[in-house]
C-alpha cells in the first residue's frame, strides 16, 4: 500500500512536469560485494522479492500512463567495478545467471530495457552487453525482451572506444535506441548524424508507448 502511494505520488509529479518514462525499476540482484553504484538502487537480495516488486513497479508507473525502462539487463549485481569508470568482468556460468541474474528480467511487460556495460563472459568474451550482438541476442530470444533496448549512458568509461566507435556497435550490436547523458553539445551532435534512420519496429514500439499514455 504504501509503495503504491509513492509511485503514485512521483507518477502525479512527473505528469505534472510532462516527464512520461521513469528509468525504474531496478532489477539487478544485490550480492554483499555488489559496488555501491547499485547499493540501495537494488530492490533486494533475494530474486523472488525483485521479480514481484519489479512487476508491480511497471504495472502501477503504466497505469499512471508513465513508461518504465528496466535496467541493467540483464544484471549488474556481480559487478564489483562501477561501469561509470571501469568496464566490469563476470565470469559465472550460464547456468548460474540464467538461474539468478538474468532470471529477475524475463518476461517483462517494459516498453523499455536499459542495457548493462558489463562483459557476461559466458555470452561474449570480448565485448559487453551494450557492443555484443550474440548478448543482445540473448536478451532477445532467452530473456524474451521483445521491447525496446536502450543502451546505457554511451559516455560511460566502461566503453572501450572512441565515441563514434561507441555509438556505432551499440545499434551494430542490436540497440535500437542510444542514451547520451553528459550534456556534451559536440557529443550529441555527433550521435545525431551517426544514428540510424528510425526503422519500422521503432516506430511499431513507439506507437504501443504512446497507447500507454493516452
Amino acid at each position: 500500500m504504501h509503495y503504491k502511494v509513492y509511485v503514485n505520488q512521483i507518477s502525479y509529479v512527473l505528469n505534472l512536469i510532462g516527464v512520461n518514462i521513469n528509468t525504474v525499476p531496478v532489477l539487478d540482484l544485490r550480492r554483499n560485494f555488489s559496488h555501491k553504484i547499485i547499493g540501495d538502487r537494488a530492490y533486494s537480495f533475494n530474486k523472488n522479492v525483485i521479480n514481484k516488486i519489479g512487476d508491480i513497479t511497471i504495472n502501477l508507473f503504466h497505469y499512471n500512463r508513465i513508461g518504465t525502462i528496466i535496467k541493467h539487463i540483464p544484471g549488474h549485481g556481480l559487478a564489483k567495478k562501477d561501469s561509470h569508470l571501469k568496464l566490469p568482468y563476470i565470469n559465472n556460468k550460464l547456468n548460474y545467471l540464467k538461474k539468478n541474474d538474468f532470471s529477475t528480467f524475463k518476461d517483462k511487460k517494459s516498453i523499455f530495457a536499459m542495457t548493462a556495460h558489463i562483459v557476461f563472459k559466458a555470452l561474449d568474451k570480448n565485448e559487453c552487453i551494450t557492443h555484443s550482438k550474440n548478448g543482445i541476442k540473448y536478451i532477445r530470444n532467452n530473456i524474451s525482451f521483445k521491447n525496446l533496448i536502450i543502451s546505457d549512458d554511451i559516455s560511460m568509461k566502461a566503453l572501450q572506444y572512441s565515441f563514434n566507435q561507441n555509438v556505432k556497435k551499440a545499434y551494430a550490436a542490436g540497440c535500437n535506441l542510444v542514451l547520451h547523458c553528459n550534456g556534451n553539445f559536440k557529443e550529441m551532435n555527433k550521435l545525431a548524424a551517426i544514428a540510424p534512420r528510425i526503422d519500422r519496429f521503432i516506430i511499431e514500439k513507439t506507437s504501443e508507448f504512446y497507447k500507454l499514455l493516452s
